[in-house]
């Protein structure tokens, strides 16, 4: 059976400003047994640009 875990990500106004906290994220879960699957959009603008985002962690239980 797996366990998934999600982390919200505020993306702004350019991809690029948060690299840094998206990677610091899953260096952080990958340090603590969770491996990284994916992400799901939870938030764009009306021209369809990524505003916030969902990482997903799974893990076995």
């Amino acid at each position: 059976m797996k366990q998934y875990e999600y982390v919200s990500v505020h993306i702004g106004k350019l991809f690029g400003t948060a690299s840094k906290e998206y990677r610091e994220i899953i260096n952080n879960y990958a340090a603590k047994g969770w491996r990284y699957v994916g992400f799901i959009p939870t938030n764009m603008n009306d021209y369809g640009k990524l505003k916030d985002i969902d990482l997903i962690f799974e893990k076995d239980c």
